[in-house]
């Protein structure tokens, strides 16, 4: 197995005068346009946040069950909540896995005369044990969108586009919250999660120290992306890939399972456009344009460009029990 050495990109170069900042937004292009995943430090998240939220994270997975399944994914429409192990699929294939998925906190609209992809707004189901959860994540989150957002207006600049020019296109950002546990088994091949792109536009992972187990693909080879100290790990999603024409890159990438007794915590943060709005393809520079290799295009995997359209694609796939139970009638076309 090869080991991927990313780049490592500094955010506080930004902070560094016009000099640094063009340098960063540099690496940012070429990394994003060659393998579409890099290394992020300087982006100011405290450690103590950092140990504060994996400190909770264990707590949450050491409740006992019944805690776990009281507020179990099944019972919200909106895909939020605990999902027990075995519960999410990617690609058709079982992820051996546990989490609890976290979005914008909103009440329910109505369905009737509204775009499916509405279902998706609603409120988030929360532990009764564990009252604390809910603050390291408002926490955590307010935290990574101003990272996300310093990235996207570098992003921006880079690409030959005005610096407000995602803002202008974002509205409210729909994010997602992903706290996972993977534990450990006896295949040292297990499927923790399956290989696949992610659908909208910027994700940012943060991993145990010391846990391995993502895989990035390259070249048709799948090699290890191991953790960085005190470094988020930064992805493109299908999205942006498309709003490039294929200038920058969204690759596949997959978790191996840890090896019994050993478990691995990891938190993938997920930075969209709001649900109704269009990602409209960006006018690169010539010299840009010229390089972008276009968009793959798998009639099983379409790209829409409406964000929610993506999103609810995404989520019927991945929890067909919840699709089952809530939506039997988007499915059924």
């Amino acid at each position: 197995m090869t080991t991927l050495n990313l780049p490592i990109l500094d955010l506080s170069l930004l902070d560094d005068g016009p000099a640094a900042g063009a340098r960063f937004r540099d690496e940012l292009r070429t990394a994003t346009h060659d393998v579409g995943f890099f290394y992020l430090t300087g982006t100011g998240v405290p450690p103590e946040l950092e140990e504060r939220l994996l400190r909770t994270a264990r707590a949450f997975f050491a409740l006992p069950e019944a805690d776990k399944l009281a507020i179990e994914n099944v019972n919200s429409p909106h895909f939020r909540g605990y999902t027990r192990i075995g519960g999410e699929r990617t690609q058709g294939r079982v992820d051996w896995r546990e989490q609890i998925d976290i979005g914008p906190e909103r009440e329910a609209v109505a369905w009737e005369d509204a775009p499916g992809y509405a279902r998706l707004i609603g409120p988030n189901l929360w532990p009764a044990a564990l009252p604390e959860l809910r603050e390291v994540v408002d926490d955590w989150e307010a935290h990574l969108r101003d990272v996300s957002r310093r990235l996207l207006r570098a992003w921006a600049l880079a690409l030959g586009a005005e610096e407000s020019y995602f803002d202008a296109h974002f509205g409210e950002p729909s994010t997602l919250t992903k706290i996972v546990r993977y534990p450990g088994i006896d295949d040292p091949a297990g499927q923790g999660v399956g290989a696949h792109k992610d659908s909208g536009v910027l994700t940012l992972l943060w991993v145990e120290p010391g846990k391995g187990g993502l895989q990035v693909q390259r070249d048709g080879v799948w090699v290890d992306a191991p953790p960085v100290p005190g470094a988020f790990v930064v992805n493109i999603g299908e999205q942006l890939e498309y709003a490039t024409q294929g200038y920058l890159t969204a690759t596949n990438h997959r978790v191996i399972s840890p090896a019994r007794p050993d478990e691995r915590i990891s938190v993938p943060f997920f930075f969209n456009p709001q649900l109704d709005r269009r990602l409209p393809l960006i006018e690169l520079p010539d010299e840009l344009a010229a390089q972008a290799r276009g968009v793959e295009r798998d009639p099983a995997n379409p790209i829409h460009a409406l964000y929610g359209e993506n999103a609810l694609k995404s989520r019927l796939r991945a929890h067909p029990d919840v699709a089952a139970k809530w939506h039997s009638d988007l499915i059924a076309h």
